[in-house]
């Protein structure tokens, strides 16, 4: 019997100050998962504005709101995993994770947000 399940997702793994964990996704199809099956409701998701970027997810535990640092953080991650990294300041969106969606018929990536903040960060990762 063949397991058809499709693969784990492979996602590079962050720790900000403070123990806060920032997941990014490495491919499409690894964005989708991270995005729609992986991050909870209360957890941050970020993209880079208007071009492509890896989906970032800040992992909020339940009660716990995440200080300004952790979501600039969180934004710079995904400002990194872009091809506007090398920018001085890059504008990100960012939402909670469920404010984010797949419109029917989509493709791999694609969602579209609601709420969303836009940070202003320079591109980075912790470390």
């Amino acid at each position: 019997m063949t397991d058809r399940r499709p693969p784990e997702p492979s996602l590079w793994r962050y720790e900000l100050p403070g123990g806060w964990i920032v997941l990014a996704g490495r491919t499409d199809a690894d964005n989708d998962r991270l995005s729609l099956k992986i991050a909870k409701p209360n957890d941050w998701w970020f993209h880079v504005k208007g071009r492509p970027s890896s989906h970032v997810v800040l992992q909020v535990p339940a009660g716990e709101e995440p200080p300004r640092e952790a979501l600039e953080g969180a934004a710079a991650v995904a400002a990194w995993h872009s091809k506007v990294r090398e920018a001085k300041l890059v504008a990100v969106s960012g939402t909670q994770a469920r404010f984010v969606t797949k419109p029917p018929g989509a493709k791999p990536g694609t969602v579209q947000i609601r709420k969303e903040k836009t940070f202003m960060v320079k591109p980075g990762i912790p470390g």
